[in-house]
């Protein structure tokens, strides 16, 4: 782990990283290591917590993206696709939980918002996935 970004790891209904620091270019494959390990360790679920991240860059919109597709089943797009045709499909398996206002505001213009679920507090969140 580097000075620039603290990564947490908590086990529950989901597993969740809980994030402190910069998601940038010098940081982005300390999470997708974790996430990559979690994943092959059998990790069905993923909850990244942004209640501590400072800064996000293309860099970790990048490290998003990828662990997105590591945690969406092709299978689950493409049935959604043919039930909801035009429709933008939302990833139950991958989530995010407190990102500040700017991180949001980064998220929403980025196109995030439209693909991966974004909650305001934890247990929103944590509830998501029994929903």
């Amino acid at each position: 782990m580097s000075e620039l970004l603290k990564i947490t790891r908590t086990e529950g209904k989901v597993t969740t990283l809980h994030l402190e620091g910069k998601l940038d270019g010098q940081t982005e494959n300390e999470l997708l290591d974790l996430a990559r390990t979690e994943f092959d360790s059998g990790a069905k679920f993923l909850l990244l917590d942004f209640g501590g991240l400072k800064v996000i860059t293309s860099a970790g919109l990048r490290a998003l993206h990828t662990i997105y597709k590591m945690y969406t089943p092709n299978e689950e797009i493409q049935a959604w696709n043919v039930e909801h045709k035009g429709e933008t499909f939302k990833s139950m398996h991958f989530k995010i939980a407190q990102p500040s206002s700017d991180i949001h505001y980064i998220l929403s213009i980025s196109g995030f918002l439209q693909s991966i679920y974004i909650f305001p507090t934890m247990q929103e969140a944590v509830d998501s996935f029994s929903a």
